[in-house]
Parts: structure tokens; sequence; C-alpha cells
């Protein structure tokens, strides 16, 4: 069974007071877990210190491993198992090669960053969402402060969070 840990959630209104808090709590020394919000807010993610996403890497990768099986299959097939002339091409012609490599490209390269997406966010089915306040996914901006790891303690946290725009605090349990 995994371990229940214990957050401080402040809830926000506005995203302009949620920038601030984030600077603000970061500069006091308060780790934050995560943020929620309704919509996408530019540059939230350097903010809060998060590193550039490996999925563009990934998607390289699925790719060039579609790209490779692609023309692997051609040369095989056309050279090797079943040669044959074509419009009086080679047995291997790569020019002909260059719709169905650009296709596994693709497919390759979209089903391997859906599923390693999903791997890595441990989105799979039958999963539990954990959802620190229902609100974040209509108009509030939601902050997620684990307890256990800052080295302050809940009230001074709360007091942080009270002094940066925090509307709503509670705790809560995952």
């Amino acid at each position: 069974m995994a371990e229940i840990k214990k957050y401080l959630v402040g809830i926000f209104s506005a995203e302009d007071t949620l920038i601030n808090a984030v600077k603000g709590i970061k500069a006091d020394g308060v780790k934050i877990h995560e943020v929620y919000t309704p919509y996408p807010v530019h540059h939230l993610d350097e903010y809060l210190g998060h590193k550039r996403s490996r999925l563009s890497k990934a998607a390289f990768l699925f790719g060039a491993t579609g790209t490779t099986c692609a023309i692997s299959l051609q040369s095989y097939t056309m050279g090797v198992a079943w040669p044959m002339i074509i419009g009086g091409k080679d047995y291997i012609a790569p020019p002909s090669f260059v719709p169905v490599s650009f296709e596994l490209t693709v497919l390759f390269a979209a089903f391997g960053m859906v599923f390693t997406f999903l791997a890595s966010n441990g989105l799979w089915p039958g999963k539990q969402a954990k959802m620190f306040d229902p609100r974040s996914t209509d108009d509030k901006f939601v902050m997620a402060v684990d307890l256990g790891a800052n080295k302050l303690s809940e009230t001074e946290i709360e007091s942080v969070l009270r002094k940066y725009g925090a509307e709503d605090l509670k705790t809560k349990e995952l």
C-alpha cells in the first residue's frame, strides 16, 4: 500500500496572485509540491523550477525507430524476399520508399509519445486521480505543499500562504 502524505492546500482566485505567490513562497524557503490551474499559465513551470520535458527526445527516438523499420522492411521485401522490377527501377529504389517511411515515422513517434507520456505520469487504466480540490478544474488555482518535505511547521506555512494571497487553506491527506 502506498504511503499517505499530508499536504497543505492553498486556493488562489487570480493568475497574477498565484504567480506572485509562487515566487514569494519559494523565496521564503517553502517547497511547493505542485500547482494545479484551470488553464495553462505561461512560465509557471520555470517559476516552480521544473526541468524541460524529455518527451521531444523520446519522440525523436521513436520516429527514428519507425524510419529504420520502414526502410528495413521495404529493402528486405523489394530486394531480397520478392525482387521485382517495377517501372524499370532497381530492386531497391530509395525514392519510392519515402511515403511509407514518412508514414511509419509519424506513426511510431505518435504512439511512442502517447505511451511514454502515460507511463511517465502514472496514468494507467484504473488509476485513482489525486484531486487536491475539484475547483482547480473550474476557476481556481490550487497550490499543494507537502508538509513532510518542508522544514517549516504547518502554521508557519499557513501564514506564508495567507501572506501571499491564499483565499482558502485546508489540509488534505493523499
